[in-house]
């Protein structure tokens, strides 16, 4: 429901402490404006710059230029028979004042009887233990797609985009404000002419680098440039084919160092047509008390106001790694218990791709049902990935096909890579170049092993559909519990 619909209904059960969580606190002021003016409400404003100004009025009382005198100014504007609200944008700054906390309290009481209300417009909600029970907490949502569409056709009246093309431009605007959507389209109407999905991305990736929650990960790249993931591939691409009424949820891809997760999760995007948030779990640990947990509710708001999106989380384990101590005050698990939460209530089309190095570090409870589509177990690519993989590289760094593939059975994506980059820096063969590469499969030999026989009947294979099975060796005949996956 919108803000204009809950409202009115806040008004009437006479509360006398509303904080409207807002990104866009002049949009906020307006409709409240305008919902005054239909409901026979007053309505009063005060700010630093401009002091107390009553709707109707365009003199700003001078005896209200500071936060205590505008709130014990509130009881002038109550009337027999209407409703008063004091609406103080940005007002969260003046709540470390033990005198504006006492008379905040104060006129919160009042208002009750008088039927005031003191409404504060912020874009984070930082209420003092003293006044956590006494305000209703209620979001001002960004624009739709209807009102992004409305702006839309405001700044292009005379050839209005219609079709395919509005869709495309309309999704790419999702989840800014209505400021930063005017913005984006006039800036793709300044460099094409016409309103175009690039140049509003890149102002949407700008918006997302200054909050340091999330970054867009742009790729141009398509499954078609990824060798292997065969059953993995097929299982997302139907699984986000547009039209399903049925949302997507996530996956979680295990495998050892360097086989390509975080590669396969940008070409997704590409494939499907969704931007990539990458959410690192790292920038989300603040200094204060909660501020790690605000930070990770933030960030999870923002992917789901920019569904439909893919959301990218590398390492898991390592981020989550205060799981099993107490060393970090509990706020990993907290953390943990977010994302949690917010992978089984979620209702937005934001498909989660996790990844881990080792799922056993993890707690059980993440990959139960319905959290998560499926977990998948990558191995060490085969022989015709490993050819797909060199092909690629060898292109990428410009190395003839005439020089010979040196051996790489245990190789992984990642040292193949390595290897054609040293070749073509050092201006040598890539069999001298392979002799600087050291595979994982054995310098971490055991931690492989020990990583295949735990996914063995637990995971699905990213490979071949199916129960993953480590190669040339009989499917297991342990049972395996149905919480295990």
């Amino acid at each position: 429901m919108s803000l204009t619909d809950t409202l009115p209904e806040y008004l009437r059960a006479a509360f006398s402490g509303l904080w409207i969580e807002t990104l866009e606190p002049h949009e906020a002021l307006r409709e409240l404006t305008a919902l005054s003016r239909q409901e026979d409400w007053t309505l009063a404003t005060w700010d630093l710059e401009q002091g107390w100004q009553v709707t109707g009025t365009s003199s700003p009382l001078p005896t209200a230029l500071d936060p205590l005198t505008a709130l014990r100014c509130l009881p002038s504007l109550a009337t027999p028979e209407g409703t008063a609200l004091l609406v103080l944008p940005h007002f969260q700054r003046f709540l470390q004042s033990p005198e504006v906390v006492q008379a905040l309290l104060h006129q919160l009481q009042l208002g009750k009887t008088l039927r005031t209300c003191v409404v504060i417009l912020a874009p984070v909600v930082q209420l003092p233990v003293e006044l956590a029970r006494q305000f209703v907490v209620l979001e001002h949502a960004l624009p739709d797609r209807a009102q992004l569409g409305q702006i839309a056709d405001e700044l292009t009246p005379e050839a209005p985009l219609t079709g395919p093309a509005r869709a495309l431009v309309l999704d790419a605007a999702r989840g800014l404000t209505r400021s930063e959507a005017e913005g984006a389209f006039a800036l793709s109407l300044a460099r094409t002419g016409q309103l175009e999905p690039a140049a509003i991305w890149e102002l949407k990736a700008q918006t997302l680098k200054s909050q340091n929650l999330l970054t867009l990960s742009p790729s141009t790249e398509t499954f078609a440039a990824i060798g292997g993931f065969t059953a993995l591939k097929d299982f997302c691409r139907r699984a986000l084919s547009p039209g399903r009424t049925v949302k997507a949820r996530g996956v979680l891809l295990v495998s050892p160092p360097g086989c390509g997760k975080s590669l396969f999760c940008r070409a997704l995007g590409a494939e499907v047509g969704r931007p990539v948030l990458s959410l690192d779990i790292g920038r989300l640990l603040g200094s204060l008390m909660g501020e790690s947990e605000r930070n990770l509710r933030q960030a999870l708001a923002i992917a789901d106001a920019l569904a439909p999106a893919i959301l990218f989380v590398d390492e898991l384990e390592k981020g989550l790694s205060g799981l099993q101590s107490t060393g970090d005050s509990g706020v990993s698990t907290r953390l943990f218990g977010t994302l949690l939460t917010w992978l089984a209530e979620h209702t937005s089309d934001v498909f989660f791709v996790g990844t881990a190095n080792d799922i056993r570090r993890l707690p059980p409870e993440f990959t139960r049902a319905e959290r998560l589509d499926g977990v998948f177990f990558v191995d060490l690519p085969g022989p015709a990935q490993r050819q797909q993989i060199w092909t690629r590289y060898r292109q990428q760094y410009d190395i003839p096909a005439s020089q010979p593939t040196p051996p790489d059975d245990p190789w992984t994506g990642a040292e193949i890579a390595s290897c054609c980059r040293l070749a073509a820096l050092l201006e040598i063969s890539l069999t001298e170049a392979a002799r600087n590469i050291v595979p994982v499969a054995i310098t971490a030999a055991d931690s492989i092993t020990s990583l295949r026989d735990w996914a063995q009947g637990r995971c699905l294979s990213a490979e071949q559909p199916g129960i993953y099975q480590p190669p040339g060796r009989a499917p297991s005949r342990r049972k395996v519990h149905p919480s295990s996956n």
